[in-house]
């Protein structure tokens, strides 16, 4: 083991390897191609990653949008088929009684048509308008330009206030008109502008439709809208530490029993479950993280499979040079020692190699994305960790000590005395 510290013994390997330079790089290739793939590969993916989870930015995962739908079952003398909504009873109900609830959020939209008429002087448009607490800005991802949200004391004095999304202001207003201070009618109702917003990690036809939405304060929307106490649908998102998907059933039992709903009834309230979904992609990039993984090591291997050949060849091109050695005193342990590190230096080195091009091809692709990418794009800041580096060096030392492990029990069941006559 001292040899391994000696620069004789490094002169060895190094004049062993470049003996036959061509050779050694045909068979450096395979290995330097393989963890180079691997590393474009797993970059690939990240950035694809990042990209996907961009949009999720802001966006409290953990929650799920729970709304009304149409009862299928009679339950305790009432027919099915009936109409039902939620209400201010339900909101409090769901706070109290609800563990590891973080957020509750009711929310109201005007009309079933998905928009509502928005007009300013002699502009109009159609936009989504919901009614709000202010606990929302904390669920998504929402950006104030200019002035600010809605606050409790819009909330608790029925302030008919508005915040309006960047597409309204373009579509209602000219390009130096004020915005704050000024009024919109909905649906023919005056509203004081207190707050411009933009939804900076939505992108394509996504942000241009939820930069086109106007918020106003909830109980402002039950007043001027005259829909009573009803809640349309709701925004939960959970605690730290709980999964909204495992708290939603009872969400669903306690909402079913505040309206004489069957417990078996699974049509009457609908929900969609962000953190379910959250989770499937999360799965999804770990596949595709395993398949990259398993793509980079079969080529790899065939790399190794290559070096461990060539190690052959050349240990029965160097017989005569063991029976030298083993005859002047080396032990099996010497030559096996000095077998196994060329193997282990070869695989290192080419792997090294591929490791630095596949960096340089992942930093070009980063400039460019930085200079021509806009916000839209989907792939973001492709990138390999320094732990996956080191994994992957760990795997290449692994290999090397793999393809030199055959040569090197070849090369000490070397016999000094049949090698000397090796001609």
């Amino acid at each position: 083991m001292n040899r391994l510290f000696q620069k004789d013994f490094w002169k060895e390997i190094i004049e062993s390897i470049t003996s036959n330079g061509f050779r050694t790089i045909i068979t450096a290739f395979g290995v330097a191609w393989g963890i180079f793939i691997l590393i474009l590969l797993l970059a690939a993916s990240k950035g694809l990653e990042n990209g996907v989870k961009k949009g999720f930015s802001g966006i409290a995962t953990n929650s799920v949008f729970v709304w009304a739908q149409g009862i299928s079952k009679s339950y305790n003398g009432l027919p099915k088929g009936r109409e039902f909504s939620f209400n201010s009873k339900d909101t409090q109900a769901l706070k109290d009684n609800i563990e590891g609830l973080e957020t509750v959020s009711p929310r109201n939209r005007v009309g079933n048509s998905g928009s509502s008429k928005v007009s300013r002087d002699l502009n109009e448009g159609s936009f989504a308008v919901f009614g709000d607490y202010p606990e929302i800005t904390s669920q998504m991802s929402l950006s104030i330009k200019e002035g600010r949200f809605i606050n409790y004391g819009d909330i608790d004095s029925n302030r008919k206030v508005a915040v309006i999304g960047v597409g309204v202001k373009n579509e209602l207003y000219a390009k130096d008109e004020a915005v704050l201070g000024s009024y919109i009618k909905i649906e023919g109702v005056n509203f004081k502008v207190i707050g411009i917003y933009s939804k900076p990690n939505a992108q394509g036809d996504r942000k241009v439709e939820e930069e086109s939405e106007v918020y106003i304060p909830f109980t402002t929307f039950l007043q001027a809208f005259n829909v009573g106490d009803k809640v349309r649908f709701y925004f939960i998102t959970a605690k730290d530490g709980y999964s909204v998907t495992e708290i939603k059933e009872n969400i669903f039992t306690l909402l079913r029993k505040n309206h004489d709903i069957h417990p078996e009834d699974e049509r009457a309230i609908g929900n969609f479950d962000l953190y379910e979904k959250f989770k499937q992609i999360n799965g999804l990039f770990i596949a595709l993280t395993g398949v990259s993984y398993f793509v980079g090591f079969l080529i790899l291997i065939s790399g190794i499979i290559g070096i461990s050949n060539i190690m052959l060849i050349v240990i029965k091109e160097r017989t005569k040079e063991i029976g030298v050695r083993r005859a002047l005193g080396a032990t099996p342990g010497d030559i096996r020692v000095q077998i196994l590190t060329e193997s282990v230096f070869l695989t290192l080195f080419a792997g090294m190699t591929g490791i630095s091009f596949a960096g340089l091809i992942v930093y070009i692709m980063n400039v460019l994305l930085d200079k021509f990418a806009g916000p839209e794009t989907m792939f973001v800041n492709p990138s390999v960790s320094i732990t996956t580096i080191g994994i992957a060096l760990l795997l290449l030392v692994f290999c090397g000590l793999l393809a030199g492990l055959i040569p090197a029990q070849t090369a000490i069941k070397i016999k000094p005395i049949e090698a000397l006559r090796t001609e």
